[in-house]
């Protein structure tokens, strides 16, 4: 086992350690796209600016078997009570660690048992944005039970998802209303009046840092941009896009698509692979063409990318609760919660864990009695 803070990072280690990531990846028992070897990098390498981002590695021996980003917080929501928490930044939108498929349980005990020996290791673990019925999940709380520890689900939400064995046109057909359809094939034939309508994927690596270019250019043309939200409104957001998409496309995981009118992108979305799996990570529109809905026509194409594509399984759509625009196109649904997990110690360290877990604890359920939710 090993904790890595950050920075620094001497160079010859983070390489090292990146190699180790990569195989871990390509065997891990859930898929999550964000702590992949070519998201997580890029972001320590540009995001990881708190010195108490650390990298939590479990093994059986020599073999890594879990990767586990957190981070130390001097506040549980409006609580004045400091915990650790897996690392999620602005840009990532799922947290479950990269466990080794057949070793879940392993992998935890010994994330656990490293917080529970860690002084820098405040209150408990809050952990966010996992899958319910993923395999960290079940592992949390096969190991919870099995050790008595303390843990509690304190939030969930479903988000929509595309897992599908229908084509593209079969799924299109059965689960949009014929009446939006209709709508929709009206905006596509309107569009094309304009001039030549065409939607293109990624392949080339020469296109990269152009499309990138664009991308960043066109997302920060809208309300985004208006709002300092867009991912070119800040260098290192920017920095970290670039950084990501080009490690994504070298590892054969970035699913990067375009809609042009006349040769120039109206609408584009960018999506990670890992494993079978997929993430909605990003998508940018010209607002001037907002009338034609290009936000549902890369959607559209999009569908067809995801359904033509043998060897990928599922899409995370990574979007809010009730998304009005993604939940009227897909109609799967992906569970995602939150846990807060006890850590023990010993002496005062064991005293102020087991008072923040009960704090926290006592007033979510106050706060629920209070709400009439029981």
């Amino acid at each position: 086992m090993a904790s890595h803070p950050l920075p620094p990072y001497p160079q010859a280690a983070a390489t090292a350690q990146r190699a180790r990531w990569e195989e871990l990846a390509l065997h891990a028992a859930e898929a999550n796209a964000f702590y992949a070897p070519d998201m997580l990098a890029a972001a320590i390498d540009h995001l990881a600016t708190d010195s108490h981002v650390r990298l939590i590695e479990a093994r059986d021996e020599e073999l890594l078997i879990g990767l586990l980003p957190i981070t130390v917080r001097s506040r549980h929501g409006r609580l004045p009570i400091g915990c650790v928490a897996n690392w999620i930044h602005d840009h990532c939108f799922l947290g479950a660690p990269i466990i080794r498929r057949g070793h879940e349980a392993a992998a935890w005990r010994r994330f656990l048992v490293q917080l529970d020996d860690a002084p820098w290791a405040p209150g408990f673990l809050h952990l966010e944005a996992l899958d319910a019925a993923g395999a960290n999940a079940a592992a949390i709380e096969a190991v919870c039970v099995e050790q008595r520890r303390g843990w509690r689900e304190i939030h969930r939400y479903d988000r929509a998802m595309l897992r599908s064995e229908l084509t593209a046109d079969a799924y299109w057909d059965s689960q949009v209303r014929a009446k939006k359809r209709k709508e929709l094939r009206r905006l596509q034939k309107r569009l094309a009046d304009l001039g030549v309508v065409e939607s293109r994927l990624l392949s080339n690596r020469e296109d990269l840092a152009r499309w990138c270019s664009e991308f960043l250019a066109l997302e920060a043309s809208g309300w985004k941009g208006r709002e300092g939200t867009a991912l070119g409104c800040k260098p290192a957001d920017a920095a970290f896009f670039r950084a990501a998409c080009a490690a994504g496309f070298d590892a054969g995981r970035l699913h990067m698509l375009r809609l042009d009118l006349n040769g120039e992108a109206i609408a584009m979305l960018v999506n990670f692979r890992h494993g079978a799996g997929a993430f909605s990570f990003k998508i940018a529109i010209d607002e001037a063409y907002g009338r034609f809905s290009p936000g549902v026509l890369i959607e559209i194409a999009n569908l067809r990318a995801v359904q033509d594509d043998p060897a990928i399984e599922w899409m995370d759509s990574c979007a809010a609760p009730d998304h009005p625009m993604i939940d009227s196109l897909w109609a799967e649904r992906r569970t995602i919660v939150q846990y807060r997990i006890a850590l023990r110690g010993r002496g005062a360290t064991q005293f102020q864990r087991a008072a923040a877990f009960a704090i926290a604890n006592g007033v979510e359920s106050a706060a629920r009695l209070l709400k009439g939710q029981g």
